[in-house]
């Protein structure tokens, strides 16, 4: 089978290289030709296109990127036809994807969307699309299936969860602090020491959204003396981006260790997190460290989601479990005083800090078991096969 993948982020870059992994398992001699980052092409994709060429957050942000966006497009359709896989897979990226979705449907090509857009939040609409574009749905969250049945009449695939895979499969996940620390120092010449106290920062993976959050997040470094920093970069951000911020705001390079590819390590050796909302923070929750959230755009890209997303929560731990695990700090409570507050409390409140890391516990328990990338994987090769 060919088949021809689209992730336009550092999270879909994630589960689409778990997913390739589990296709080329189930599939040995399928080809699989991509829009993706480092991961898909690590798992075996043919890498046609970088997603840090093309990821954008933000309604404002957006605007100003239209040219580049359109180009992209057009560029992808011409792929598509001169490829011409057995199937089209999309995987979330919705803004994206949709135009894709409809373009290889009216083309004849069977198209999946994996990883469901979150029309529950926001643009609802977007269902009618789904229905009428996608031939089948794979979802990862418990609670999308009652929703697509429904509202939509849609029978998602529901296979798990595949950060559970990503985390509980990370080769360094058992790794004691000492290992770590001494790892790092060897692979970027860091001075961690095993007996420091870590606090981690985690900005997001796309430039816009770190340019609006890390500076705050800078900020409350005072606020813990007692602390190291360590920084999870984005893959696709140059160090030279963080650099450049950490300066304009009036700090040294050496305020913190920037790290790339240690997510998982960084979240498991440190105290607490201070995390931009998205796929990061149910990491955390897997991981099991104590976070709190943090939201942080322009103004006016602000006001327009406020009034277009209608949701409880904006973390998805909080929203698979119903119930504020931990806090979400919003724009104008995004700030280094409430943040600091939040951490301090999770660094000094036994049973809040307990009680956060046991409803963790439940909401692994709620995704259910491992296995999601090659379960899902198998689900495509059978809906292919009929």
């Amino acid at each position: 089978m060919k088949y021809y993948m689209i992730a336009g982020e550092a999270s879909g870059d994630l589960h689409g290289s778990n997913l390739i992994k589990g296709l080329k398992a189930k599939d040995p001699d399928c080809q699989i030709r991509c829009w993706g980052g480092d991961l898909m092409k690590e798992a075996g994709g043919e890498l046609y296109h970088h997603y840090k060429d093309t990821a954008v957050n933000g309604f404002v942000e957006v605007v100003t990127k239209l040219g580049k966006i359109f180009s992209n497009l057009k560029d992808c359709k011409r792929d598509i036809l001169e490829y011409n896989p057995d199937v089209v897979v999309l995987i979330d990226y919705p803004g994206f994807n949709f135009r894709i979705a409809e373009f290889a449907h009216n083309k004849g090509f069977k198209v999946f969307y994996y990883i469901a857009p979150k029309i529950w939040a926001w643009k609802e609409n977007r269902g009618k699309r789904l229905k009428k574009y996608v031939d089948k749905l794979f979802i990862i969250f418990p609670f999308e299936v009652d929703y697509f049945k429904n509202r939509w009449q849609i029978d998602a695939v529901y296979k798990g969860n595949p950060l559970l895979d990503s985390i509980d499969q990370y080769p360094y996940i058992n790794e004691d602090k000492e290992s770590f620390c001494n790892r790092m120092n060897s692979k970027y010449g860091t001075s961690l020491n095993p007996n420091e106290k870590y606090l981690a920062l985690l900005a997001g993976s796309r430039k816009s959204e770190i340019s609006y959050l890390l500076p705050v997040l800078l900020k409350t470094m005072k606020y813990f003396p007692g602390y190291k920093f360590l920084f999870a970069a984005a893959p696709s951000t140059p160090l030279s981006f963080y650099q450049e911020i950490i300066r304009k705001n009036g700090f040294s390079e050496d305020c913190m260790s920037i790290i790339y590819g240690e997510t998982y390590s960084i979240m498991k050796h440190s105290d607490a997190a201070m995390i931009s909302s998205g796929t990061a923070s149910l990491e955390a929750a897997l991981v099991g460290v104590p976070q709190v959230v943090c939201y942080n755009a322009s103004e006016l890209s602000y006001i327009i989601a406020k009034a277009l997303v209608k949701l409880k929560y904006i973390s998805l731990a909080n929203l698979i479990a119903d119930k504020l695990i931990f806090k979400e700090l919003l724009q104008h409570e995004c700030n280094p005083e409430m943040i600091s507050d939040e951490v301090k409390r999770l660094l000094n409140d036994t049973p809040y800090r307990e009680k956060m890391l046991k409803e963790y516990a439940e909401v692994r328990n709620l995704l259910g078991g491992g296995g999601a990338s090659e379960a899902v994987a198998q689900a495509m090769i059978d809906e292919l096969s009929k």
